[in-house]
């Protein structure tokens, strides 16, 4: 056939199947998401800081350890309030032109997902010590450091931000500062939050949860062998990135647990109040963000993780109750035992 022999045709219908399968697969189905698509009202725009922190991000290859999508399954849940929808991701544009970073869903978990990692860790100083060196505050960290983020100064500016780090991860004389590219990266990392659903919107459910007797009380929470939460567990879950294995925190960023008078105080309503509502009352120390709200934990993983707390490193403070600690919740506005 001369249509097979002619490569001016046989090209040319394969360029124009080509075309008519792009238009059809991926342009007018783009084209249809869009237009029936809109952003979360309460979805907040990102600031000229965030899309700058945003195409760091890209450059230095976080997208591929770190997924920003909350699947419908149970074992997601830890990452967002709920499943993600085609909502949370329609207020992305493209960067330029050429290039196309509308959504970094990411496709891989070496490390944790960062949905809502604004809510979950908003704290800037954690989050410029875990970038310098990921290993001060996470010593099983396997992700890379970005050292070149930060330089030494021997008399930082005014403006400049100290990175308060423990001797032994100094690798020059003088003080830690901050350089723009790494403010820039945390103020897109504390952008990420994933966006309240309008009133009475139904959100989808996480589907295919482990049994309560395997999983224990409350929300999924680990259990102790007396049965009730692991406080030592909830504690390196939501506390011990910032106040350490030890309880001593991290000097000049996060305060010491072991012998601080507010863990050993018998009116225990100021260390709720702290762990619910958040702290930022000290100016050697970095504000601390609301875990217990943040984290949605009820009365009785509060209780754990205080009675943990107040027993370890040394401490030896009485025994709170899971019922003071409702109380106390309650009074704060806070109480999440549903």
């Amino acid at each position: 056939m001369d249509f097979f022999d002619n490569h001016n045709k046989l090209f040319g219908a394969a360029l124009l199947l080509f075309l008519t399968l792009t238009a059809f697969v991926a342009v007018i189905p783009a084209i249809n998401n869009e237009r029936n698509n809109a952003p979360l009202p309460t979805a907040e725009e990102l600031s000229p800081e965030g899309v700058k922190g945003k195409a760091l991000f890209v450059a230095n290859g976080c997208v591929a350890c770190h997924t920003q999508q909350v699947r419908n399954i149970d074992m997601d849940k830890i990452w967002g309030e709920r499943p993600g929808i085609a909502a949370d991701y329609a207020s992305n544009t493209r960067t330029d032109f050429w290039r196309n970073t509308a959504t970094l869903m990411g496709t891989e978990r070496t490390g944790p997902d960062l949905t809502s990692i604004g809510s979950r860790q908003p704290s800037k100083e954690w989050n410029l010590v875990h970038l310098y060196n990921p290993r001060i505050v996470v010593k099983e960290s396997i992700m890379p450091a970005y050292p070149w983020l930060f330089e030494n100064k021997a008399e930082p500016d005014k403006e400049d931000v100290v990175v308060n780090i423990p001797d032994a991860f100094r690798k020059a004389q003088g003080t830690l500062v901050a350089k723009p590219e790494a403010l820039q990266l945390v103020a897109y990392l504390q952008s990420l939050k994933q966006a309240q659903l309008p009133d009475g919107t139904p959100s989808s459910a996480f589907l295919y949860s482990k049994q309560q007797e395997i999983t224990g009380p409350g929300n999924g929470a680990p259990t102790s062998d007396q049965g009730g939460p692991d406080g030592k567990l909830l504690y390196s879950t939501h506390c011990q990135a910032c106040h350490q294995t030890n309880g001593e925190g991290l000097k000049g960023a996060f305060p010491p647990l072991k012998g601080s008078p507010v863990v050993l105080d018998t009116d225990a309503s100021l260390m709720v109040s702290i762990i619910m509502k958040g702290y930022d009352a000290r100016e050697e120390y970095g504000a601390m963000p609301a875990v217990g709200t943040n984290s949605n934990l009820k009365p009785e993983e509060v209780a754990a993780i205080m009675n943990h707390e107040r027993s370890s490193w040394g401490n030896k403070a009485r025994k709170v109750s899971a019922e003071e600690i409702e109380k106390l919740m309650k009074t704060l506005g806070q109480s999440n035992n549903q």
